[in-house]
């Protein structure tokens, strides 16, 4: 079917990954595996069914055929010459229609399909003295045809290729209806042209089905690689290995992890592979995206080595932002460098560790918390305090990224170093809690809200998404919806909301 708008192109998308995915054959392994995964269940196969054909049909939607001449005896008459002309498909409906997978692809049949044209008739013939002549125009409604096709979907190094392997379209009857022209015409264009319109008809269908496969591939082919979330990290969104088929849902894989802006793939940082990641059968949602642990620790290595984790803590109250604050903490402080401004400065000194636990995602965050005086107006370093932080996180879904926030556990700290003299740790340790817990997870928080997009086509939204940590994964289970909108805005605005 030929995909002539933007919309189709986009929501097409889903189709692939979705009930398109399947391998020319099923039974295939591979070592390489990726580190988020997607399981599309029988609810979203259908929804991506319905959601093909609706949009397969609106852009073919009007559909010109070729005009059709043919000379035929009439009784009494004799040999008349007709003719069919601006013949055009203006509706189509699909009232039945079901997938069904197989071990060399998957098969879609619409049937029961209604459809209904227009056109222009015109005839001619001789008598022994004139030319008789006459035009008019005639409706045509087709009635019971069936659409079915089966295609597979293989993994060519990291991109996929569209294969339509077979394909049928047949027109069971049609009905027409002639406005004006002799008593005997109506009779003369079933006889004579019944069989035409019907393979035109059919003809014309194919025609756009392998034209849409055509371009459906070249789409395919065009899906990057890599998807640019700012101008620090990219995911890697790479296919790897062939999808699997069951016979209730679809799955397959992306490697996952978060490339640096060098484009250096993090993945030399982890040598284990992943596990499967296909959950249990009966998957009420229409789809779950399962990430890796590994996928978030790429990311804070990402972001460690781009040299993106430190900072000055911000909002913290006037009284923290100058000796006068820490007289009675660090009274050597205040002795030195009485009422001077100060600030707080935060730098994590390895990436973050993540850990995902049953119900549970925990870090560990390693951390230099630097005191930093102004002293002869410039800042300087004065003491360092090194903490190894311990918090929980908890994923959450805005739109279609995955977000989160952070809350303290538990932390320990120990001085690193410093430049005026030893510090009173058991003093200091209740500030570095009001400091990490009033104004170091407040400042993550923000970061964190933002999160990441979830590799999914524009013009879809999650909808009444739940999440669920579980073996090592972060998985996402929602629900689809479809919003045209969406689609025509550019890709990287979308990501980087």
């Amino acid at each position: 079917m030929e995909i002539s708008s933007k919309s189709m192109e986009n929501a097409i998308r889903f189709i692939f990954f979705s009930f398109l995915l399947i391998p020319a054959n099923t039974q295939l392994e591979s070592n390489q595996k990726g580190y988020i995964s997607a399981v599309i269940s029988t609810k979203g196969l259908d929804f991506a069914k319905d959601l093909l054909i609706e949009k397969a049909v609106s852009s073919i939607i009007p559909l010109q055929l070729s005009d059709i001449e043919k000379s035929a005896k009439i009784p009494v008459v004799g040999k008349v010459r007709m003719g069919l002309s601006d013949i055009v498909i203006y509706s189509v409906d699909f009232p039945f229609s079901s997938i069904a997978t197989g071990d060399s692809g998957i098969v879609l049949v619409a049937s029961g399909a209604t459809a209904n044209l227009n056109m222009k008739w015109k005839y001619s013939y001789k008598t022994w003295i004139v030319t008789i002549s006459d035009q008019g125009t005639a409706t045509v409604e087709v009635l019971g045809m069936v659409v079915w096709l089966k295609a597979a979907v293989i993994n060519e190094e990291g991109t996929l290729k569209l294969l339509l392997s077979e394909y049928e379209c047949h027109v069971k009857d049609i009905s027409i209806n002639v406005d004006g022209g002799a008593s005997w015409l109506y009779q003369g264009i079933i006889d004579a042209f019944r069989g035409k319109i019907m393979s035109e008809v059919e003809d014309a269908i194919i025609k756009k089905i392998k034209e849409g496969i055509i371009k459906l591939d070249s789409l395919l082919q065009s899906l990057p690689k890599q998807l640019q979330v700012n101008s620090v990290v990219a995911l890697n969104v790479t296919f790897m290995d062939d999808p699997l088929l069951t016979n209730s849902s679809v799955e397959l894989e992306i490697n996952g992890l978060f490339n640096g802006a060098d484009e250096i793939s993090v993945s030399n940082y982890y040598s284990k592979r992943a596990q499967n990641f296909l959950s249990c059968n009966g998957l009420a949602k229409m789809v779950e995206i399962s990430l890796h642990e590994k996928v978030f620790q790429s990311a804070a290595s990402v972001y460690f080595h781009a040299d993106h984790m430190h900072w000055t803590l911000n909002k913290i109250p006037e009284s923290l932002t100058n000796t006068a604050g820490w007289r009675y903490i660090i009274p050597q402080l205040y002795e030195q460098y009485p009422n001077d401004d100060m600030k707080l400065h935060v730098t994590v000194t390895s990436p973050p560790v993540i850990r995902i636990a049953d119900h549970d995602v925990d870090t560990t965050i390693y951390a230099d918390l630097t005191f930093e005086v102004l002293d002869s107006s410039e800042f300087v370093s004065i003491a360092c305090i090194s903490l190894v932080i311990s918090a929980s996180c908890s994923a959450e879904i805005h739109r279609n990224n995955l977000t989160g926030s952070i809350k303290l556990t538990n932390f320990t700290s120990s001085l690193a170093w410093s430049n005026i003299g030893n510090l009173n740790m058991h003093l200091l340790q209740a500030a570095m809690s009001t400091v990490l817990e009033n104004f170091f997870m407040p400042d993550l928080n923000l970061h964190l809200r933002n999160g990441f997009p979830l590799p999914l086509p524009h013009g879809f939204t999650l909808q009444n998404a739940e999440i669920v940590q579980l073996n090592s994964k972060v998985m996402v289970r929602s629900d689809l919806s479809y919003t045209e909108d969406m689609i025509s805005r550019p890709v990287s605005r979308v990501l980087r909301q």
